[in-house]
């Protein structure tokens, strides 16, 4: 019996020693490669976070190779455990739209007419990320603005490349258009909404929608900083920003390389730039310059980056960035000018500010009415800690009240 006690105890030490180590590690990387600026809300709180999803990642790994599972399938179900909205306003089903998951979210209390419709794609870098992750969003952009919300369970990469992504987006927003008013939604008001790479799938969406023959036109789309190309990683909120977390610069092109392809092997030639031939940069400078950002976002630094030649290997392997479907803010004018009122929220601290600022110009340049909300202490993802408790961050609060406030406008 004493040996057993002696055998469990060595067990508990050995299982506190490895809590501790992964504990330290996972701040220590923090510490050693992320850059807080001192601008950013609440940077111990950040800190904190941001060693959490290190050390996630870690045990991930461990497990990994232990050949208990992934380490995306582990990071995964960490992330699909959070807390869900359950909110007593709200009808909350998970139903198919032509064999697409989605979650609807539906107010209790009676309306005078059809209401707002939105149609909601989550975030995650197209490889993580759910409906889950997002049911707290969703439940307060119902319930706060009395909508209708159809988040989209879309399938993810590396499993499925693109265009599923993309493909089951557009299918389900055209169920939903078309059958909005078995939701009690008024057709002529639905709206396209995204986060992160969520907000790349709703500018494609409807980019893809803005002439189809038979469907009610979308209402407006709102982009939450949105990462909407996937040519120059070097723009100046690229090396402001490379290392504040969560989303690092190589973060970015990892995500989208699994996205393309499933193949991270490219990451440094596409950060640098020689995937695209010099000629289609030339051609894309139009819409994607340093030169169309405004000078006060070039205040914390900038260095125009050297032109470097195309390898023809590389391009061909990665080609599809170049498609608007991939790359919306390289959609060519006609289609532009036929896309909805626009609400687009970007963040200081954050790689994929310049993509959202750079939308905004080619928009407003179309003549298509543009609300712009700037996170001026935000980092990214900083809207999904916008009721977490102790980790919530006010500007996330806010963030999200803006949005409401945009929709209600509608």
């Amino acid at each position: 019996m004493e040996f057993l006690y002696a055998f469990l105890i060595l067990i508990l030490a050995a299982f506190i020693a490895f809590v501790i180590l992964l504990v330290v590690g996972s701040i220590y990387f923090d510490a050693t490669n992320s850059e807080i600026p001192p601008g950013v809300e609440q940077p111990a709180k950040l800190r904190i976070f941001h060693a959490m999803i290190v050390g996630t990642a870690v045990l991930g790994k461990i497990l990994e190779n232990l050949h208990t599972c992934s380490q995306l399938q582990f990071v995964r179900y960490v992330q699909n455990r959070q807390r869900q909205g359950k909110d007593s306003a709200l009808f909350i089903k998970d139903v198919k739209f032509k064999d697409v998951p989605v979650r609807l979210y539906q107010p209790k209390a009676p309306s005078a007419g059809r209401r707002k419709g939105i149609i909601f794609f989550h975030g995650g870098g197209w490889v993580m990320g759910s409906i889950c992750t997002h049911d707290q969003m969703c439940c307060y952009f119902a319930r706060e603005s009395e909508s209708v919300v159809i988040s989209v369970d879309y399938r993810l990469a590396p499993e499925h490349k693109y265009p599923v992504a993309l493909d089951d987006c557009l299918a389900a927003t055209t169920h939903f258009l078309e059958a909005a008013e078995d939701h009690g939604v008024d057709p002529a008001q639905v709206i396209v909404a995204g986060d992160s790479a969520g907000g790349n799938l709703a500018a494609a969406v409807c980019q893809a929608l803005a002439s189809s023959p038979g469907l009610p036109k979308v209402r407006a789309q709102i982009l939450i900083y949105p990462g909407l190309q996937g040519i120059d990683f070097n723009l100046p909120s690229y090396q402001q920003n490379r290392a504040v977390p969560p989303l690092f610069r190589e973060r970015v092109a990892f995500y989208v390389l699994q996205y393309l392809n499933g193949d991270a092997s490219l990451m440094e030639e596409v950060l640098e730039g020689s995937h695209v031939p010099v000629n289609q940069k030339l051609q894309y400078q139009k819409w994607l310059s340093a030169d169309n950002i405004p000078k006060e976002f070039k205040a914390r630094g900038y260095n125009p980056p050297v032109t470097v030649s195309c390898e023809d290997d590389v391009y061909e392997a990665v080609k599809a960035l170049c498609l608007s479907s991939c790359s919306p803010l390289l959609a060519k004018d006609a289609v532009i000018s036929q896309l909805p009122e626009t609400c687009i929220v970007t963040c200081e601290y954050d790689v994929l500010r310049d993509d959202g600022l750079l939308y905004k110009k080619r928009l407003e340049d179309h003549r298509i009415p543009v609300t712009w909300y700037h996170i001026a202490n935000g980092f990214h993802g900083i809207l999904g800690f916008f009721d977490s408790g102790w980790f919530s961050f006010p500007s996330g609060k806010k963030g999200m009240d803006d949005i409401v406030k945009f929709i209600k406008s509608l």
